[in-house]
């Protein structure tokens, strides 16, 4: 027999595993049937989720620890069994407030630190506070941006506006005038910079290799009561995040995700995400960043409770939520290796015998215990080469006594 499930997501290229997961018939051999809810914002689709009208969704990792903290609405446990990729965002200014970084758009993103600093400089030199739009303010992507500027001395919450609209919108905001720039995941950094709008600034990749980004969630109570659907569904995401991650599939993979049923953009823009190719300037050639966007390679996949706890520390630093021992202990079980490792028990995929490590520590790949062949972790390094323990989370709370 065959389950129905209904899941949640947007209109973004990191969308690209559930929907091959659909039309590749890898849902179907796990004996499920996915009936894809395209959603506008990030807001609406957290809202189907918490009151039932969805059983799982593609969600930012922040907000998946929001709403479990209740930092969002009321608290409702939420559970993070599955990584829907990892980075993939980027951010873009308007031309006119990107003249003033550096022209050499290679060493703009290759020097995250230098051109934040380069980026202050263009702050006063503009005529108003530019307004940055952002896709949720518990974003991977809003908290990339402010560790980012607070590196520069930035204070995001005073020197520059901070506006929450939804990423499908952030080029036609551009084009009116209502924003000097956005973070979005693609293809909509993407679009702007071929309209002419923008140019890429800096990218989630340069900030944090291998930063996590979407999540597939699950009402906690949901997850727990269907473990068997939970399983089969994540076995048909790990086969299909493999399909997604072949270079050879890529072409067929932006061809299906610029349908309209799912991100309803040009096909050769989807493109520049899977393959790396990351255009700065209107009419340049791209440069290659072959970590943009990953799905599977790597133990991608696999749910790092530090990369929760991550997502903590960072709550703590911009005063989000209050720290505290039963604080820390619920944002850090949100993410679910014990379901994941359930899951995929009996497949052969390579995955850690940890459930954390040190964020920030790989500056090269490194072959690390695995407990079903062998696995390589890549670089995850911060750009401005701090780390975090997650058994030290004192130590890296102190840091950022001033949040800058």
């Amino acid at each position: 027999m065959t389950t129905s499930l209904r899941i949640a997501f947007l209109p973004l290229t990191d969308a690209a595993v559930l929907a091959v997961a659909r039309e590749r018939g890898f849902a179907e051999e796990e004996g499920l049937s996915l009936d894809l809810i395209r959603s506008t914002s990030w807001a609406t689709l957290r809202d189907r989720l918490v009151y039932g009208q969805v059983h799982a969704a593609q969600m930012l990792a922040p907000l998946a620890v929001a709403v479990t903290l209740g930092l969002s609405q009321q608290p409702a446990a939420l559970a993070a069994p599955y990584k829907l990729g990892v980075n993939g965002n980027m951010l873009v200014m308007a031309s006119d407030f990107a003249a003033a970084l550096d022209p050499d758009t290679g060493r703009r993103l290759s020097d995250p630190l230098g051109t934040a600093h380069d980026f202050a400089a263009a702050i006063g030199l503009w005529r108003r506070k530019p307004v940055i739009g952002v896709v949720h303010r518990f974003s991977s992507h809003s908290l990339m941006l402010r560790y980012w500027l607070a590196s520069a001395g930035i204070d995001p919450d005073r020197d520059v506006v901070l506006r929450v609209l939804p990423p499908s919108l952030t080029v036609e905001a551009m084009r009116a005038g209502e924003i000097d720039g956005f973070i979005a995941g693609e293809p909509w950094g993407s679009a702007a910079v071929e309209e002419g709008l923008a140019e890429t600034v800096a990218i989630g990749e340069r900030i944090w290799q291998r930063g996590v980004e979407k999540v597939l969630a699950f009402r906690t109570p949901w997850l727990e009561e269907n473990p068997d659907i939970v399983d089969r569904l994540l076995r048909a995401l790990i086969r299909s995040a493999s399909w997604c991650d072949d270079p050879a599939n890529h072409d067929a993979l932006a061809q299906l995700l610029s349908d309209p049923r799912y991100v309803d953009q040009p096909a050769d823009l989807i493109a520049r995400a899977m393959s790396g190719q990351i255009v700065v300037r209107q009419g340049e050639a791209p440069i290659a960043s072959p970590d943009f966007l990953l799905f599977s390679r790597e133990a991608t996949p696999f749910p790092w409770r530090s990369q929760a706890l991550w997502i903590y520390s960072q709550f703590v630093r911009w005063n989000m939520v209050e720290h505290g021992p039963e604080v820390l202990a619920k944002a850090g079980a949100v993410f679910r290796p014990d379901i994941f490792r359930r899951a995929l028990a009996d497949a052969d995929v390579p995955m850690p015998g940890a459930n954390m490590k040190v964020e920030g520590a790989l500056g090269l790949p490194l072959a690390v215990g695995s407990r079903k062949g062998g696995l390589t972790l890549g670089p995850d390094r911060f750009f401005d080469g701090r780390v975090f323990d997650p058994e030290r989370m004192e130590d890296y709370l102190t840091n950022f006594v001033s949040p800058l």
